[in-house]
């Protein structure tokens, strides 16, 4: 089945465009004019009636799972207060009583959003507020820190002498009782006082999330969503949507494993079915948790805060073991990929990086996922290093209000660094972190090009030398994603013998004005030829 596209801008490189497409089942197999293209063999005509046209957009990391509960779970993204929190969660109960009766596990909160009353991290008596008689696990929107009720405590039996899991906190106040917050690996460790949800419920809520990702024109997803204790039940569920057709979207594993023989089973079991021997569902690299986040203060910094030097953050993985897992996954040729959002976290990351180095070439594409707090030595090594990074622009609408609070003019001068990087010559990969941000690639290639936040502040971008042109965005969002894939020659481009993969837009994105770049909207979404999505 050939088709031909026709009647549209078709981006292919820097200030280089075509008008027509042809494609063979799902590759492309001419790019040219329509003129040109016409003269050739083809069943079908597809006309874009004028629409720009990117290679498939290509989200470098995210949690599809976490977007994909969010359907069922209580949404407090949007609260201005503790008591807003309080409200809307009982509100939550009340009318989903089936819904919450083994308890309430969501995240979404966020502190620095507090309008009215105190604006702080929540504890045990904010959520007993809202009920005792069932467990409750609010994490904030970053994930890595969470306030529970007295009946997870009591079901857990958190004491002083709790053994404190390892590359996370239990907080207690002056008298040894627990406030109810946890850091980094103790939110996973705490949060499993909720049950898991069945095969059939994330089967269900993540095709949702993924049929979603297919309607912002994604074409591809780099996803997080494997980790213990329900590592083989996670895969089982997603092995399930491709077997069964459910979505076309393209799938990257980025798994979590803290063992060799974790990673001898995944190895030596699951990789080895024929699913992934396909071009929708593949095996990524191993993602490694090294911190925590900015505006939980719990990324890693070397100096501290500076508004509380004596806190450096919370070393999710301490160094010694990370070095070991780095080489035991280098070892059986796995990729890595690691959270890394402090200075002090990305610093270590490298040094872990660099040990593992085959003849000192870091032939894995080993990457750094969202790489935030940096100064020019470390972007300098990067590059030099060759050491990926899987950027989320976005992050500045929020970030860009805290972050010299946290870490200082000077630091943040250096950080967020998407234009040095990238002139250094490093590989940089969009992604969004959803459900941290929303999938919608758009605001994030805005505050990429704009450096404002969804407002427009502040006037001319914060730290404007950073900011990239568009196609230094959108190639990043393509072709740089592809790469950290090891699969920049099967997609990324509009280009013959790549995959078919468009994302037609409602707006000619290389000339509108960038500030009305984060309302653009997909008009069709193509995977392999195929359209999945139209407006």
């Amino acid at each position: 089945m050939k088709k031909l596209f026709y009647g549209g801008k078709f981006y292919l490189e820097r200030e280089k465009f075509a008008d027509a497409v042809l494609v063979e089942e799902d590759k492309i197999i001419e790019v040219g004019s329509y003129k040109d293209l016409e003269k050739l063999d083809f069943d079908e005509k597809i006309d874009l009636t004028g629409k720009t046209i990117l290679p498939g957009l290509n989200d470098s990391h995210c949690h599809i799972s976490c977007v994909g509960a969010a359907y069922v779970q209580v949404d407090l993204s949007s609260c201005t207060s503790i008591d807003e929190i309080v409200e809307v969660t009982k509100k939550f109960i009340r009318e989903n009583p089936k819904l919450v009766e083994k308890g309430i596990r969501t995240m979404g909160w966020n502190q620095d959003l507090f309008t009215s009353g105190e604006k702080r991290i929540l504890n045990k008596k904010d959520v007993d507020r809202i009920s005792t008689e069932i467990p409750i696990v609010l994490e904030r929107v970053c994930g890595h820190i969470c306030a529970v009720n007295s009946k997870v405590l009591e079901m857990k039996n958190i004491t002083i002498y709790t053994e404190v899991p390892r590359g996370g906190t239990i907080e207690f106040d002056e008298n040894n009782e627990p406030t109810g917050v946890f850091t980094e690996n103790a939110v996973q460790w705490i949060e499993q006082v909720i049950p898991e949800y069945t095969k059939d419920e994330k089967i269900d809520f993540m095709v949702k999330a993924l049929k979603y990702a297919q309607s912002v024109g994604l074409t591809s997803v780099q996803s997080n969503d494997v980790s213990a204790p329900n590592t083989y039940g996670d895969f089982e569920s997603i092995r399930s949507i491709y077997e069964d057709n459910l979505v076309d979207i393209r799938y990257r594993h980025q798994f979590c494993a803290y063992s060799g023989e974790e990673m001898d089973y995944i190895l030596n079991g699951e990789m080895k079915k024929d699913i992934y021997k396909g071009t929708k569902l593949k095996f990524g690299p191993i993602k490694m948790f090294k911190d925590g986040s900015l505006g939980a203060s719990t990324a890693m910094m070397r100096d501290g805060y500076v508004n509380d030097r004596n806190n450096h953050g919370v070393s999710a993985l301490e160094y010694d073991l990370q070095e070991e897992l780095v080489a035991e996954a280098s070892k059986r040729g796995f990729q890595v990929v690691t959270h890394v959002i402090g200075d002090g976290a990305i610093e270590e990351t490298i040094d872990a990086y660099e040990k593992s180095f085959e003849d000192g070439e870091n032939k894995l594409r080993h990457s750094l996922v969202h790489c935030q707090i940096t100064d020019m030595p470390l972007l300098e090594r990067i590059a030099k290093l060759d050491v990926g990074v899987l950027y989320q622009p976005i992050f500045l609408d929020y970030d860009m209000h805290v972050v010299e609070d946290r870490v200082g003019r000077e630091l943040s001068s250096t950080s967020y660094a998407f234009n040095t990087l990238d002139k250094l010559g490093a590989h940089i990969g969009y992604g969004t972190d959803a459900p941290v941000e929303d999938l919608n690639p758009f605001p994030n290639i805005y505050a990429a090009v704009t450096r404002c936040d969804k407002n427009g502040f502040p006037e001319g971008g914060f730290f404007p030398e950073e900011k990239v042109d568009i196609y230094t965005a959108i190639d990043a969002y393509t072709i740089g994603s592809s790469y950290l894939e090891f699969e920049e020659d099967v997609k990324g481009r509009i280009k013959k013998g790549y995959l078919a993969d468009f994302t037609v837009i409602d707006e000619d994105i290389f000339e509108i004005d960038p500030i009305k770049i984060k309302d653009i909207k997909a008009s069709m979404t193509i995977i392999g030829g195929k359209i999945v999505y139209e407006k």
